[in-house]
C-alpha cells in the first residue's frame, strides 16, 4: 500500500493549499478516506474525513468554513482544499485509508497512512 499526500509547502497567513491524496497500485473508491495533521510536540489530530462516494463528510471545528474536502474517484485522488490559513495549522498532514466506506474522527477506524506533508504558515 502506497498512500502519497503531497501539495503542502510554505505559505503566508491567509494564504491556500491544495493537499493531494493518492493511493498507487490500488483504488480507494470504496474507503472513506481522512486528514489528520501533527505538529511538534502535539499529538495527531482529526482534521477531515469523506466517504468513499463523497456524500458524507467530517470537520474538526478549528478548520470548519477554512477547509474543504472533496475526492475525484476517477483520478483515485482526494484533496484537501485549505483557505485562510493560519499560523497554527503549521503541521504535518497525513491521509489515511479508512478500513470501511464512511468517514471517521477516529484514527484507530484507519488502516493505512501516507507518509505527510509539511505545511507551514508564516505570520
Amino acid at each position: 500500500v502506497q498512500l502519497q499526500a503531497s501539495g503542502g509547502g510554505l505559505v503566508q497567513a491567509g494564504g491556500s493549499l491544495r493537499l493531494s491524496c493518492t493511493e498507487r497500485r490500488r483504488t480507494f473508491s470504496n474507503n472513506g478516506v481522512g486528514w489528520f495533521r501533527q505538529a511538534p510536540g502535539q499529538e495527531r489530530e482529526f482534521v477531515a474525513a469523506i466517504s468513499w462516494r463523497g456524500e458524507s463528510t467530517l470537520y474538526q471545528d478549528f478548520v470548519k468554513g477554512r477547509f474543504t474536502i472533496s475526492r475525484d474517484n476517477r483520478k483515485n485522488t482526494v484533496y484537501l482544499q485549505m483557505n485562510s490559513l493560519k499560523p497554527e495549522d503549521t503541521a504535518v498532514y497525513y491521509c489515511a485509508r479508512a478500513r470501511s466506506s464512511f468517514p471517521s474522527r477516529n484514527p484507530s477506524s484507519y488502516s493505512y497512512w501516507g507518509q505527510g506533508t509539511q505545511v507551514t504558515v508564516s505570520s
